[in-house]
This record gives C-alpha cells, structure tokens and sequence, in this order.
C-alpha cells in the first residue's frame, strides 16, 4: 500500500504536478488546502472528455453562472445536482455508477448528490444508497454526503431517527458518526434542524447508543450534537449529561458531556 501522502499547508505551496493530477481527477486531495485548491469546472471538464460524456458541459456551467455566491460547496452541489440531470436526461445510469467509485474525491462528492437529490428515490432508499459513501476514506465525501440527504433527513424526521438508530450499532466507525452528524440540531454549512433545536429529545434514540462510543470520531460529533442542542435548550443538555454520567461513567462518556457543556455558562 503506498504511504498517504501529506498535503501542502498553502495553496501556493502545493507541486505544480500535484495540482495537474489534481484537476485531472487521478489522485485524491491530501487535506483540506488542497481540496479548496481543486479547480472543480476544470475537473469537470476533463471527467465528461474522458468518458466522451462532453455535451454534458454547458447546461452545468450554465447553472454555475447563476450562483449568487461561488464556494467549493455551492459548485460541488451544482455539478452533482447537473450530472443527476444530465445523466437522467440521457437515461446514462451507466456513467451515474462510474462517478460512485471514481479515484478523485471530489468526483465521489459529486456522486453523493447524484443520490442525495435524486426525487426519484423514496427517503429510505436514498439512506441505503447514501451509506456507502459515509463509511468512505475520504474525509470530503463523507462530510459531504450527509448534506446532501440533509433537507430529506429534515423532512422525514421520525423516520429518519429509526432508520439511523440502526446505523448506530454499524461496525464501521464513519457510518456510526453519519447518523449522529447528520442529525445535528444546527449543524455546520448546513440548515438548522428546528424540530431538534426545539425538542432534542427527539435525537436520543441516535444519541444514547453512543454516549460511551470507542471511536473519538463518533464522540466529537456526539459531544457537538449536544452542544448544538445546548444553544437553544441548555436544561436538557445539563439534564442527559447528569443521566450519561451517572449510568456510564466511562472516560468516553466524560469526554462526551466535557464537549457537550463546553459553551454552557455555568
């Protein structure tokens, strides 16, 4: 297995041969500096000649144009939301599958949009096809695929927390953190969760099975979960810490409720 490669601190700093097989789709981003450095139209460009899928181009820059504002998330989701059109325009199922498992993970995300915004599929079904790109290595993809189900997991909110619960007691460490990630009352980049900021209890039945998770992943996303919720209902937060603390006094749990009551004023 080849060593993971270490990414450039500074976009200026990243090889100039890196950068080509970058925007080539032939590597994946190392870090997050060279993720943001990934010209995606030009990604774009050389995926749709690669796989003679060109004419697929226009329409797709076309809705780029009409962005209020450009940032690698509003491009991602143009791209992906496109290629989902373009390719059920052209009934191309063939190329939708190519994109799943293509090298450059930028690509992936595209992918996971292909999914998450698919009307086509009922709400568990999307979860079901969503989940392989949770438990992905890249840490790009699985950040971006739960915002792609985000307005569903919003939507459908009770079937969503029984579904996820089940993926709670998931193996892999990724797919235990995407069902409380994805759930979070506020959430980063993403709209809020009013439901859950109201009433967060409505989360405990994701929640609770992880309160004294082994992976630190899972407990940072469990802790930030709370504290989301601690924004707008801080007695509840206060309340199921006591409870965690008292049932499971594991250094999991303790490190948990230390994040989840980090921006309570005491």
């Amino acid at each position: 297995m080849a060593e993971k490669r270490k990414g450039a601190r500074s976009i200026k700093d990243i090889p100039l041969d890196i950068l080509e097989q970058l925007n080539k789709g032939e590597i994946e981003t190392a870090n997050l500096t060279e993720w943001l450095a990934v010209n995606q139209k030009l990604l774009l460009e050389n995926l749709l000649q690669q796989n003679n899928r060109s004419e697929y181009m226009k329409p797709i820059l076309e809705n780029i144009g009409k962005l209020k504002k450009e940032t690698v998330n509003t491009v991602n989701e143009t791209i992906g939301i496109g290629l989902l059109n373009q390719a059920t325009n052209n009934k191309d199922e063939e190329f939708l599958l190519k994109l799943s498992t293509h090298p450059a993970d930028l690509v992936r995300c595209w992918a996971a949009y292909t999914i998450g915004r698919n009307n086509n599929l009922i709400f568990r079904e999307k979860l079901n096809k969503i989940q392989p790109f949770a438990s992905d290595t890249h840490f790009g993809v699985r950040e971006i695929c739960w915002m792609t189900v985000r307005p569903d997991i919003s939507k459908n909110l009770d079937e969503s927390v029984s579904i996820l619960s089940e993926w709670t007691q998931h193996d892999n460490e990724n797919i235990r953190r995407f069902a409380s990630e994805s759930t979070r009352p506020k959430g980063v980049w993403c709209e809020h969760i009013d439901a859950l900021k109201q009433n967060p209890g409505l989360g405990l039945e994701i929640l609770e099975p992880l309160r004294s998770d082994s992976s630190r992943y899972v407990q940072d996303s469990v802790g930030n979960w709370l504290n989301d919720a601690s924004k707008s209902q801080p007695e509840f937060v206060v309340e199921i810490c006591d409870e965690w603390l008292r049932e499971s006094p594991t250094k999991e749990t303790q490190y948990i409720v230390k994040k989840a009551l980090r921006t309570i004023k005491k």
